[in-house]
């Protein structure tokens, strides 16, 4: 049995503040169980995390960039990417090619491809070919399927 989970890491440089740093995380997966230290922050949970970087990637119209970087991050059943701190502040998704300067947040989704297809679909002209459901996904895991 596969289960979705979520893991993110963000170091806390000498010029932030902690408090920015968590607003930034909870902006993009709130919901997030958070171990704040003074230099890092590691937050994990469940799907439930996920649904507001779903709608962010729709209402940004960022589906296929998000799927290429999604993609890209594969190993076994887990994505890693990374997502732009500062532009996480706002509320906005953004996907740096590198680590930034100020750093990063390090995003690890585990649960296979069926996430991934959920959070940012295929896509003809800018729009979806198909929505999967969520529910879907971890019911297909839990039984042991490969979405």
């Amino acid at each position: 049995m596969r289960t979705i989970e979520v893991a993110i890491c963000s170091a806390v440089r000498p010029t932030e503040r902690v408090e920015k740093v968590v607003s930034a995380i909870e902006n993009i997966f709130p919901g997030l169980i958070m171990d704040i230290r003074a230099d890092r922050i590691e937050a994990y949970n469940g799907p439930e995390s996920l649904k507001t970087l779903h709608k962010l990637l729709r209402e940004q119209r960022i589906l296929d960039t998000a799927r290429k970087i999604l993609l890209k991050g594969v190993a076994g059943s887990t994505t890693s990417f990374q997502i732009s701190k500062q532009a996480a502040l706002m509320g906005v998704v953004s996907f740096p090619p590198e680590e930034e300067a100020l750093g990063s947040l390090h995003v690890q989704i585990s649960g296979g491809k069926g996430v991934i297809d959920w959070l940012a679909p295929e896509t003809e002209n800018g729009m979806p070919i198909r929505e999967v459901e969520l529910n879907g996904i971890q019911k297909a895991n839990q039984e042991g399927e490969d979405v």
